[in-house]
């Protein structure tokens, strides 16, 4: 049981240094801590340490299923309401804080299994259901996948325990039920372990793995930040002197004032190719209000109208829906334009451009279908990263989708880009659910 005690903590530790300021990771190091000290049992007993046995076991059997059932539901997000999940928290640790104050300890600890089981029994189906919910009404598919790998490492082993721990103490307390429990035990720590590396399991590979776009990002924006910072000085500087220059030789050579006019040209051009860049990766503030977001997509189109005329280019717009966003629709728009830009810029002359804001379960998606040219499958997996480009054209920055992937990020969503060459590109906006008012 020693093993089951250390295999369960190292989990949780994990868990929480990997991201301690997520609610998630800390209640599933919570459970995982509340379920790795039933196993120190035996040893405590075998070094005479039967108070602490005694506690150890109350604790083990009082607040591992109130964890688990407060880590579904956070994990679910089917309560996105922080003061509601706080006051659910409070109400559901009553009955564990009532029995971890009433039983007996001494001179051995005396659990009521039947009430144990009369209120542990529903947190640890609530807890399923809570997962197999959460994953049935998800709609992004890689948060659906991630979900789905939640519940196979996790229902399974609850519904154990619930079983041969808590019905079997009651039912058949003779019974030496561990060995099945930790069979299930191995399961779970065994799928968890492959598919942290395959795929990540609550945000553990994604921190060690799948991050690094997430760290260009924020590297970038910093240095962005600082370079645009530097070249503002200098080019200040540049036009500080032409500036003396002009009124020194206003009178004496008209080549020279040509030349500096040049000059002043170039760095006001520079200077507006910084503020562009640093405009599309500064960290991004929102500033979250209600608005409609089929009427933000339209007048996303009303104002790039005069750029679709200008290539001939066909535009469909579907709303299935019409729904309330709350979002920022200022960083929304400009991400939108973006994706709008890209399409045209993909297309020749007469191309078709399709929008279409379509509900999905609880939430909305809204997709942009071009019929361009499309991306290659050696650069669609890279669309993401800061300045990478499939254009050649010098004033493109390769910024647009970063800017786009950050907006979707922040604001609670995520965007998925599938292409074909020669078949177009589609950019799908995934909206958190917990944002939508569906009317």
């Amino acid at each position: 049981m020693i093993y089951y005690f250390f295999a369960l903590l190292t989990a949780a530790v994990v868990l929480l240094v990997n991201n301690p300021r997520s609610e998630m990771n800390r209640w599933a190091a919570f459970f995982l801590g509340a379920a790795a000290i039933g196993g120190l049992t035996d040893v405590l007993i075998l070094y005479g340490y039967n108070e602490w046995a005694s506690i150890e076991q109350l604790l083990n059997h009082t607040l591992s299923p109130y964890g688990i059932l407060v880590f579904s539901l956070v994990y679910s997000e089917l309560v996105p309401v922080k003061r509601v999940r706080l006051y659910l928290k409070l109400a559901l640790l009553v009955l564990p804080a009532w029995m971890m104050t009433t039983t007996p300890l001494i001179p051995e600890i005396q659990l009521d299994y039947r009430f144990l089981l009369g209120w542990a029994a529903p947190y640890y189906i609530a807890a399923c259901l809570l997962l197999i919910v959460s994953l049935w009404k998800e709609t992004n598919r890689r948060k659906r996948r991630n979900r789905f790998i939640a519940t196979i490492i996790i229902v399974p082993t609850i519904l154990a325990v619930l079983l041969f721990i808590n019905v079997a103490a009651v039912a058949a307390p003779d019974l030496d039920t561990f060995r099945y429990v930790s069979l299930f035990i191995i399961y779970s720590l065994s799928v968890a372990l492959i598919c942290t590396f395959i795929y990540g399991v609550l945000g553990v590979r994604l921190r060690f793995e799948k991050d690094p776009l997430e760290g260009t990002m924020k590297a970038v924006s910093s240095g962005a930040v600082q370079l645009n910072h530097s070249i503002k000085n200098e080019i200040g500087k540049i036009a500080i002197s032409s500036d003396n220059l002009k009124r020194e030789l206003a009178d004496q050579s008209p080549d020279s004032l040509s030349h500096l006019a040049i000059i002043t040209s170039a760095s006001e051009h520079m200077l507006g190719m910084v503020n562009r860049i640093h405009s599309q990766m500064r960290d991004i503030v929102l500033v979250e209000k209600p608005f409609r977001l089929d009427q933000l997509v339209h007048s996303c189109l009303a104002a790039h109208k005069g750029m679709f005329e200008q290539k001939e280019i066909h535009v469909q717009d579907e709303y299935a829906c019409r729904p309330i966003l709350i979002g920022d629709p200022v960083h929304l728009s400009e991400a939108i334009g973006n994706v709008l830009i890209n399409a045209v810029e993909a297309m020749e002359t007469g191309g078709g451009l399709t929008i279409r804001l379509e509900r999905e379960k609880k939430s909305v998606q809204l997709t942009i279908n071009d019929d361009g040219r499309g991306i290659p499958d050696n650069q669609l997996e890279r669309v993401f990263e800061p300045f990478f480009s499939t254009k050649n054209r010098s004033s493109n920055f390769g910024l647009g989708l970063s800017y786009v992937y950050n907006v979707m990020k922040k604001s609670g969503g995520s965007v998925d880009v599938i292409s074909k060459v020669n078949d177009g590109t589609t950019v799908i906006f995934h909206f958190a659910a917990k944002n939508i008012r569906l009317g």
